[in-house]
């Protein structure tokens, strides 16, 4: 464990460097300009090294079982400098953030969202009990704990929860920092896009934070400060909105949707018969 702790502290080391070295890339596409970070191509570097016919040698040490759930265990760690930066981010902005502190309180029923629209979808994909677990956020560590706790992680919403939460981790930054400076181009305003990628994940946040402040650099403070208060208010605030709002709700359409769409198959079968 020890020694492969050690290639996974190296490799790490690596990875960040040759991504350092890329830096930011901006590619014109049309009238959209995208902004790509160093985040993303280390994430894309971590992906396909990590395929299965690459994993030899000293890669196959650096992708050990003991290395991946080391990772995956102590990653929040890695989180809490962030999370003070968050705060040092906000305290500078503090009075203008108040002064139009109800529109972040309303942002939070957006993460009624997942439910709204991701739900019915998981349905009509022919999910059942996996999309309870899959729609009931964006699958960061909230919606993982409160899964985990109430279902277990082996139980078939366990499954669909850890299913979001490794597709955020390997898609959810590079989507925001694609999708952030694609909206700006089309006219919404920064703040508001920077309001808007406080959704709960630090990496999330901090790509399409990143990618405005490339695109805007002389708001960078306001940027930062909006992003970094609304991530806090997330991660605050949307706790007890999944608890008492998404998670109810999602009961009742569950419940609505998968009876209809038994009575619809049974009616199609006899039918067909």
């Amino acid at each position: 464990m020890k020694n492969n702790f050690i290639y996974l502290l190296i490799f790490s080391l690596v990875v960040i460097t040759v991504a350092e070295m890329i830096g930011f890339q901006f590619i014109p596409i049309g009238s959209f300009t995208l902004t790509l970070l160093p985040l993303v191509f280390a994430i894309i570097l971590t992906m396909v090294l990590g395929i299965q016919f690459l994993r030899k040698g000293i890669l196959k040490k650096v992708y050990s079982k003991e290395n991946v759930s080391f990772s995956s265990k102590y990653l929040i760690f890695i989180m809490l400098p962030l999370m003070a930066r968050y705060g040092a981010d906000v305290a500078p902005k503090l009075e203008e953030i108040l002064s139009i502190g109800w529109v972040f309180i309303i942002q939070e029923l957006g993460n009624l969202g997942t439910v709204l629209i991701g739900l019915p979808i998981a349905i009509l994909l022919g999910l059942r009990r996996e999309a309870i677990g899959a729609t009931l956020g964006i699958g960061r560590e909230g919606e993982l704990a409160y899964i985990s706790e109430k279902y277990t992680l082996e139980s078939k919403e366990g499954r669909g929860v850890l299913s979001i939460y490794i597709i955020g981790t390997l898609f959810g930054a590079i989507f925001f920092s694609l999708f952030a400076p694609i909206l700006l181009s089309l006219g919404f305003d920064v703040r508001a896009l920077a309001m808007a990628s406080g959704v709960g994940s630090g990496s999330m946040m901090t790509a399409a934070s990143s990618t405005l402040v490339a695109t805007v650099p002389e708001m960078e403070s306001t940027i930062l400060a909006y992003a970094s208060a609304s991530q806090l208010l997330t991660s605050f605030l949307g706790t007890f909105t999944m608890v008492f709002l998404a998670a109810p709700l999602q009961q009742v359409m569950y419940k609505l949707m998968v009876r209809s769409d038994d009575k619809w198959n049974n009616q199609k079968q006899s039918t067909n018969m």
